[in-house]
């Protein structure tokens, strides 16, 4: 079957030398072919370590003159299957010329490639793995040998090598090396249970005078994202008591509890099973909207390192800044996304 465009969809984290062999056999197979940047606007952490615009740079790299053919499509997490793949069609339709006949290029390599059932109008040009590499165990590898990339340099693309290898030096790495080893010793803590853990958390949206209550986390996962003030269930309280007493932890918001009972207007279940780097995390959120005339006073405490009352206008710059699924979760309530 002739097509004018294929799409090829991944996260690249990173790209490595079967990445490039696939994209060249699309190539070989259209004239034009679709790279969607998957988790695009996502903050740095040890499943994404690298930025969009870092990893079109390394597949531009990698590609040469080849690269001319190629369209980048960089692609958020919504955490929601439908809704992510509704995006991709449209982002992949507006990318192309009308009428074009496109293609979906990939292969099935495990859960994760569930997606590849979502685009029913596209046929699927199915392709087997190359020399059976996956970016997940490079990356961890990496991590493990910090920083140092001589056990699988051979397994990646001239540019992405001399990257990774400077990458290792800086700041940023030494964040990410951080926050994998803690993530290591997180788990091996609840190695011991006798089933795969499952953490329940709740988070709090305040709005008040056209501003949403966020706080920077101190501590790991996630060192200096900003967040929805937030975190765990304690053994004898329930979701919304969890959610003012880690708010008021965490901020010191002057507002009696009254009233945030009184100002609560919505809630909403978040529980997509890749939210949280920890593991298996599910949140409820809960929505106070302050019926105020100014802005209460607050106050960092606990693990939150700064608390700040951000104006809903400035939320859609902060993406790429916000933990896990944070910026989704205002989403639902605010509605910061056009789609």
């Amino acid at each position: 079957m002739h097509f004018d465009a294929l799409v090829y969809i991944g996260r690249f984290q990173p790209f490595h030398n079967s990445h490039l062999a696939l994209l060249q056999q699309a190539l070989a197979q259209a004239p034009k072919v679709v790279v969607v940047l998957g988790s695009a606007f996502s903050p740095r952490s040890t499943r994404n370590p690298f930025n969009v615009e870092e990893r079109q740079q390394l597949i531009a790299a990698s590609l040469g003159a080849d690269v001319d053919r190629v369209y980048f499509v960089p692609m958020r997490d919504y955490y929601n299957g439908p809704r992510w793949s509704a995006a991709v069609l449209q982002a992949v339709t507006e990318a192309l010329p009308k009428g074009v006949k496109v293609g979906l290029f990939g292969h099935y390599k495990d859960a994760s490639s569930a997606y590849l059932d979502d685009f029913p109008t596209w046929p699927l040009v199915h392709t087997d793995n190359i020399n059976g590499l996956n970016a997940a165990d490079l990356r961890r590898q990496w991590f493990e040998d910090a920083g140092a990339i001589s056990t699988f340099s051979s397994q990646l693309p001239p540019p992405v090598r001399d990257f990774l290898q400077t990458f290792a030096q800086t700041k940023a790495f030494t964040e990410l090396l951080a926050e994998y080893n803690y993530l290591v010793d997180y788990r091996k803590a609840w190695s011991v249970a006798p089933y795969p853990p499952v953490f329940v958390t709740a988070d709090a949206v305040v709005r008040c005078c056209e501003h949403v209550l966020l706080i920077q986390r101190g501590g790991l996962p996630g060192r200096g994202c900003w967040a929805l003030p937030g975190g765990f269930l304690d053994q004898r309280e329930q979701l919304a008591q969890a959610s003012i007493r880690e708010l008021m932890e965490e901020t010191k918001l002057a507002v009696p509890d009254s009233t945030l009972h009184a100002a609560l207007c919505d809630q909403a279940l978040f529980d997509h099973p890749d939210r949280s780097t920890r593991g298996r995390t599910l949140t409820q959120a809960f929505y106070y909207q302050l019926p105020l005339s100014e802005l209460p006073t607050i106050e960092a405490a606990d693990d939150a390192q700064a608390a700040r009352w951000v104006p809903i206008s400035a939320l859609k710059g902060m993406e790429s800044q916000m933990f896990d699924d944070h910026f989704m979760i205002l989403d639902r309530f605010i509605g910061l996304l056009a789609c």
